[in-house]
């Protein structure tokens, strides 16, 4: 099994990285496939929004970006792994800008031709394929449910763009209240139980 993770954080060994390990952690056990994708270290420019990618032959499985970048890559890494995480701590009460115009970037995905459609079709068609989407908070989570439940919404939306049919959501508040952005025992055992579910086909 192949599984990616993409983080949107700007600050490796912090919550955000160190939590993804905790989830990739069971997994790695398990002897399957990982890779994680830091997208700072990408060279991701910004979607230009030409459409050509949009407009591209709609049998293909992804539109052709005129942007030559490291997307591509990655669009295919995520189309060829069996399992897939999304995470990015909150900055003002949605995903991070790394995260954001990644996202945005995704459009080869979708197929909308000028003139010819009035509404985005997906090309590729949603699977069993498992995806697992977090995001982390200083606040309470009860609260960040309320107060930004786009933040997960966003991430969601990008997984079945890539074709991921069974997502799991999951928020961890009250991060650095102490001071420290370590994750406590009981988190780390949370992400672990996300990571046995995530290869054991229990997302939904």
């Amino acid at each position: 099994m192949k599984v990616v993770a993409i983080l949107g954080t700007y600050r490796k060994g912090k919550f955000t990285d160190q939590i993804v390990d905790a989830v990739l952690s069971p997994i790695y056990e398990q002897g399957h496939e990982v890779e994680k994708i830091f997208l700072m270290d990408q060279h991701i420019e910004f979607c230009t929004n030409c459409r050509k990618c949009m407009n591209d032959d709609p049998s293909l499985r992804m539109g052709e970006c005129v942007t030559k970048d490291d997307m591509k890559s990655i669009l295919q890494k995520m189309d060829e792994a069996d399992a897939m995480i999304l995470a990015s701590p909150m900055n003002i009460f949605t995903v991070t800008a790394l995260m954001k115009k990644f996202i945005e970037r995704l459009v080869p995905a979708i197929y909308w031709p000028w003139r010819k459609a009035y509404f985005p079709r997906l090309r590729i068609k949603r699977t069993g394929k498992r995806a697992l989407v977090l995001t982390s908070s200083a606040m309470p989570q009860i609260m960040l449910w309320i107060i930004a439940p786009g933040i997960l919404k966003i991430m969601r939306d990008a997984a079945r763009f890539m074709g991921y049919g069974k997502i799991k959501k999951k928020v961890f508040g009250f991060v650095g209240q102490n001071g420290s952005f370590t994750p406590t025992k009981k988190q780390v055992k949370k992400a672990h139980r996300l990571g046995k579910m995530l290869v054991n086909n229990k997302c939904s």
